[in-house]
């Protein structure tokens, strides 16, 4: 299987994912592919498992059934050190609720994934910075910022280390609509300069308009 699908930088296969008490799968055969450089809008209502999907795909979450292949290697066959590795080095999550850590400054919360990646090169975080307009900022620590600075900040921070795959669930969720369409502007920027593979979760039909592709998740299934 991983012979066949290596020129996919991100393959999904078959996936299932049941919760216990649950009427039905939450995911019900999920399969998609992802090429490098290319962004793909997933959208669905709440509740219809899109969060569910992207944890999947990142190994936070297990699958019951089904294969996620991130550049050839088979996620779902790696034990929990494994999955970690592969995140550390080739996987970037942006989280809707930012998730930063609140007692390190900017600065430090760009350096996190990077250093985790061993890839902390100080003059490309301070470039990875000034990308995001983040430069006057770095002595500052979460509270002090807007929503729309950290969430600069959570894409800073996956982007850092060089991830492969850029998963974001609802980047643009918390924010108004021109900070949402800065915040857009960057992960699109991001996705077609690096090469870097994007797979955003989304209810705004402004950003899954940005997208390549737009797929829809409906009762376990996509469209």
């Amino acid at each position: 299987m991983q012979a066949n699908l290596r020129h996919m930088l991100l393959a999904v296969r078959d996936l299932v994912k049941r919760f216990p008490g649950a009427e039905r799968p939450v995911l019900d055969g999920i399969s998609l592919d992802v090429e490098g450089g290319e962004i793909v809008a997933l959208t669905g209502e709440s509740g219809s498992g899109k969060s569910t999907l992207l944890h999947v795909v990142a190994g936070l979450e297990p699958a019951d059934i089904g294969h996620v292949l991130i550049d050839g290697q088979d996620l779902t066959e790696m034990d929990d050190r494994g999955r970690a590795a592969l995140r550390r080095s080739d996987i970037g999550i942006v989280f809707q609720q930012f998730n930063l850590i609140p007692s390190l400054s900017v600065a430090r919360n760009l350096a996190f994934q990077a250093r985790l990646a061993g890839r902390a090169e100080e003059a490309q975080l301070d470039a990875l910075a000034l990308r995001l307009g983040l430069t006057d900022h770095l002595a500052k620590y979460p509270e002090e910022l807007s929503g729309g600075q950290q969430q600069r900040v959570a894409i800073g921070r996956a982007v850092a280390g060089g991830p492969r795959l850029l998963m974001a669930d609802e980047p643009t969720g918390n924010l108004d609509e021109a900070t949402g369409d800065t915040v857009m502007d960057l992960l699109v920027s991001l996705a077609r300069t690096e090469g870097t593979a994007l797979l955003v979760a989304t209810h705004s039909q402004r950003l899954a308009a940005r997208a390549d592709r737009r797929l829809h998740l409906s009762r376990g299934r996509l469209a």
